[in-house]
């Protein structure tokens, strides 16, 4: 706890539906004795109809969602960060790669309008964790855990979805960058890869580091 502590107040997990990010940052922070900052999508009214209906629930389950995060990272810039660690599961420009994917051209334009109206901030993050995995692995992982809405993610989207992240973190670097491949890494089910997992990051040294354990 006290070297992560010394160096990390703020943590980001991110990755792809299915990942394991949100599990993970419960995890973390419980393990770690910090808070945890969690999105909350069983709060968004469109997002279920949106897996029906995506053409129609795009938008309004788009600006749910922005307009939820603007909300809890305002809170978040208000903090004191030297008080507790704080883990997250989501980056803000995260709304914007959903977005690409989701909605058509004209809604697009009016979603960036309303993005840059709000003009969303949050901390820059101590450290950021990308969470990895095959695309045949999320969908083992979504139908597990048998959220009822997501049961109709088709593969073709998590590719999707997977390719927009992939292409996203190879130009961050707005924050030191951890990227874990969780295909063969099951920190949150298992002590031992969980513990992989925070030694890696206690002794991670570079901007940009890699964590891929072998089958």
């Amino acid at each position: 706890m006290t070297v992560l502590f010394d160096r990390y107040r703020h943590i980001v997990i991110e990755g792809p539906i299915g990942v394991g990010k949100t599990s993970l940052a419960k995890k973390m922070a419980e393990k770690l004795r910090g808070e945890v900052l969690l999105e909350q999508p069983d709060e968004n009214p469109f997002l279920a109809k949106f897996y029906k209906d995506a053409s129609r629930y795009a938008l309004p389950a788009q600006l749910f969602f922005l307009f939820q995060r603007v909300n809890q990272l305002r809170s978040l810039a208000q903090r004191d960060f030297f008080e507790t660690l704080m883990v997250s599961d989501f980056l803000i420009d995260k709304d914007r790669l959903f977005a690409s994917i989701n909605l058509d051209e004209e809604e697009l334009k009016l979603y960036r309008q309303i993005y840059d109206n709000q003009r969303p901030h949050a901390p820059t993050p101590d450290l950021v964790i990308y969470l990895q995995a095959p695309t045949e692995t999320l969908i083992e992982r979504v139908h597990k855990r048998g959220i009822g809405y997501e049961q109709g993610i088709s593969a073709s989207y998590l590719k999707e979805l997977s390719e927009t992240y992939s292409r996203y973190f190879y130009h961050y670097d707005e924050a030191p960058l951890l990227i874990v491949n969780t295909q063969h890494l099951n920190p949150i089910d298992n002590e031992e890869d969980f513990n992989l997992l925070i030694r890696q990051i206690e002794t991670m040294r570079g901007k940009r580091e890699f964590f891929n354990r072998a089958a």
